[in-house]
């Protein structure tokens, strides 16, 4: 059996150890940046969740201090939180930075606005 043919060419070895050599980098590229994208979705869904935390907790007219706290509660951690008062709205925007993202000059951000509750038992 060492003279038979099998029919396969002696020059096609070593070409699934090369091709694979391509490959695995490429899907490794395609994982971290698959990952790199959740982490950044999920930080603009705790960016949304605070804005609208605090900007129910504002429209409610609780202090200001409360009110960043309720944000940053729901925020992502190093969050900015930015609370304005209008006569018949209030705006809450939270700017946070992802975790991954830390050396990147990337930013996510959300603003959430409401309209001021009226308070019971205030005067006119």
């Amino acid at each position: 059996m060492a003279g038979c043919d099998t029919g396969r060419d002696t020059r096609d070895r070593g070409f699934v150890t090369a091709e694979s050599a391509l490959v695995l980098p490429v899907l490794v590229l395609f994982t971290t940046a698959l990952v790199w994208g959740l982490m950044v979705v999920a930080a603009q869904i705790q960016c949304v969740d605070a804005a609208r935390a605090g900007a129910r907790a504002a429209a409610r007219q609780d202090p200001p201090d409360a009110v960043v706290e309720v944000a940053r509660a729901a925020a992502p951690p190093g969050a900015q939180v930015t609370v304005s008062r209008g006569a018949a709205q209030v705006r809450v925007v939270v700017v946070a930075r992802p975790r991954l993202l830390r050396g990147l000059p990337f930013d996510v951000r959300e603003e959430a606005v409401a309209a001021v509750e009226e308070t019971v038992g205030a005067g006119p």
